[in-house]
């Protein structure tokens, strides 16, 4: 399974409690010393597409799906899903648009922080799917959220149809959705000015969270954000790695959810949430126990909608197929 002497392994991550447990040593990889890095993922993403600097990286799903259709991708992935996230919550619109549900989108002005993002190719497949609105029915504004300066990671080339503008350096889609300029948002988390308090900024789904239970509950898909990726030519050379570091990241998965359980179960109220109950509770109505699954088998079709979305979002020049992105092994 592993070499004589162990192989020593740069891993990058965001601190998520499913992936501590690799980070910080608990759960070891055998074969391997892992030499971890903390990044939160605006930071870690563009250095893993544009360096592929680090051994195993976290990596956005949209950015793979994008670099193995161009041919270019420097790593290939296992199916731990480090990282995933119901997307109603994130649509905002400017009181007083006019803009009730996503169908009111199409004709309007929309910022999104990078039009390839995760979030965005999820949020968008929703508007297509569920409500009619292409990618191309919608002028696109990207760039930085609510503060700083914020690019697309990798260049893209939309064509003529598929309108995507910059803002300047300097500028936010805070700011311009404020001035009129931009209609609505697509935010992976909230704007500055909602969490404020803001009235002049809106969720269009407010009841969000029935949204997305009756999202799970139609499609079955808790959408994959973002994947655990190896270096291919290490893969080559060590055919065993990805099953090893998949056992580990699920046993960190399950060490993760373990301390959930025991917290929300105890009785002092350990964790700093006054309605844990509610969240764990309704989590397990809507979701059952196997509420955060890795494995490629039960999720090859929402791979394959991700793979889907990104073609007909224009960002993928190919269909890529869910068996494309991850290594034989762990299929």
């Amino acid at each position: 399974m592993t070499t004589d002497s162990p192989l020593t392994l740069t891993f990058a991550a965001w601190d998520h409690d499913r992936v501590l447990p690799v980070l910080d040593g608990r759960v070891p990889v055998p074969g391997v010393t892992v030499v971890p890095h903390i990044l939160p993922t605006t930071q870690l993403f563009p250095i893993a597409v544009q360096e592929a600097r680090f051994d195993v990286t976290e990596l956005s799903l949209s950015s793979h799906i994008l670099q193995v259709a161009r041919g270019n991708s420097a790593y290939t992935a296992i199916p731990a899903f480090i990282s995933r996230a119901f997307r109603h919550n994130g649509f905002y619109r400017r009181a007083g648009s006019g803009i009730e549900t996503l169908a009111d989108l199409a004709g309007r002005r929309v910022g999104v922080p990078e039009y390839q993002m995760t979030a965005a190719l999820w949020m968008r497949g929703i508007m297509s799917d569920d409500y009619g609105v292409p990618a191309t029915a919608v002028h696109w504004r990207t760039g930085a959220l609510d503060q700083g300066v914020r690019h697309e990671r990798l260049a893209l080339t939309p064509p003529p149809d598929l309108q995507i503008t910059p803002i300047k350096d300097g500028e936010t889609l805070q700011e311009l959705l404020f001035k009129g300029e931009i209609d609505a948002l697509l935010a992976p988390n909230p704007p500055k000015a909602f969490l404020a308090g803001d009235p002049r900024i809106e969720r269009i789904f407010p009841d969000f969270a029935t949204a997305e239970g009756d999202y799970h509950r139609r499609t079955g898909f808790f959408p994959i954000m973002h994947i655990v990726a190896v270096r291919r030519s290490i893969v080559e050379a060590n055919p065993w790695l990805p099953q090893t570091l998949f056992r580990a990241f699920t046993q960190a998965r399950d060490i993760a959810l373990a301390r959930l359980r025991e917290v929300w179960l105890g009785s002092a109220n350990r964790m700093s949430l006054p309605w844990l109950n509610h969240a764990m509770e309704r989590t397990l109505a809507t979701m059952g126990d196997s509420y955060w699954p890795y494995g490629f088998a039960d999720a090859r079709t929402e791979i394959e909608t991700a793979c889907r979305y990104s073609v007909e979002q224009h960002l993928a020049p190919r269909v890529v197929t869910p068996e494309e992105l991850f290594h034989p092994s762990v299929l």
